[in-house]
């Protein structure tokens, strides 16, 4: 495929989604947040931490972005904002636009999830942990809820098998009842070439897995999480 066919991201980009597209890509329903503790991993600059915390969970972000100072931090996250809202409006071809409507409102979101997660980082640090997978600084079944957005298949190409693994590995370390992962696809659109290789080791080492389609699809035909009980 050429560029043009393709959202392009170098290394990884720090962006971020809102509370109410998590909801829809993970199907959740926040009237179970209550106490809960929840993890969210990697969290990039997603506004899910701060407002889940609000709707009574115990919500706690991981990435290794956060060893960065909020300025630092505030000045990646915003032009990785910028080259990621130009290329949407240079390629809208290659999304679906019934879940936002319109290039702008999509910006929008992409938007307010950076603006709120800046605004809580700067004053609730202790909600958000440096750390990178497949290792992670919790103990055994820490949290109740994982959820993985956006990173785990979606770079496939640049991330190996055996990383993925060890990285489902170790979420199911942490979390005692159900791990959700969205997308299953890369950044082609194209769904990760040895995800069948995964869930046979992890169905093989006493895991239960799942497939459920979701309420939100923005990459063509993606719209599929992978749920997995440790």
């Amino acid at each position: 495929m050429t560029n043009a066919d393709t959202f392009q991201v170098e290394e990884f980009a720090v962006i971020g989604r809102t509370f109410e597209e998590y909801r829809d890509m993970f199907d959740l329903d926040p009237a179970d947040f209550e106490g809960r503790a929840i993890l969210d991993c990697p969290a990039g600059v997603a506004s899910f931490v701060a407002e889940a915390r609000n709707r009574g969970a115990s919500a706690v972000g991981v990435d290794p972005a956060y060893e960065r100072a909020p300025d630092a931090l505030a000045r990646e996250c915003r032009s990785d904002f910028r080259a990621t809202a130009d290329q949407i409006r240079e390629k809208p071809a290659l999304f679906d636009w019934e879940y936002y409507g319109t290039i702008e409102n999509r910006i929008g979101y992409l938007k307010v999830a950076h603006e709120r997660f800046l605004r809580d980082f700067s004053t609730n640090g202790d909600r958000y942990v440096p750390a990178t997978l497949p290792e992670l600084p919790f103990a055994d079944d820490a949290f109740s809820l994982t959820l993985s957005a956006n990173f785990l298949f979606l770079y496939g190409d640049r991330l190996d098998y055996e990383f993925h693994l060890d990285a489902l590995r170790e979420l199911c370390r942490v979390t005692s009842e159900e791990i959700r992962i969205f997308p299953l696809a890369g950044l082609d659109t194209e769904p990760y070439d040895r995800l069948d290789d995964a869930l046979d080791a992890l169905r093989s080492e006493g895991r239960r897995v799942e497939i459920r389609n979701v309420p939100y699809e923005f990459q063509d035909g993606v719209s599929e999480m992978l749920v997995v009980t440790p």
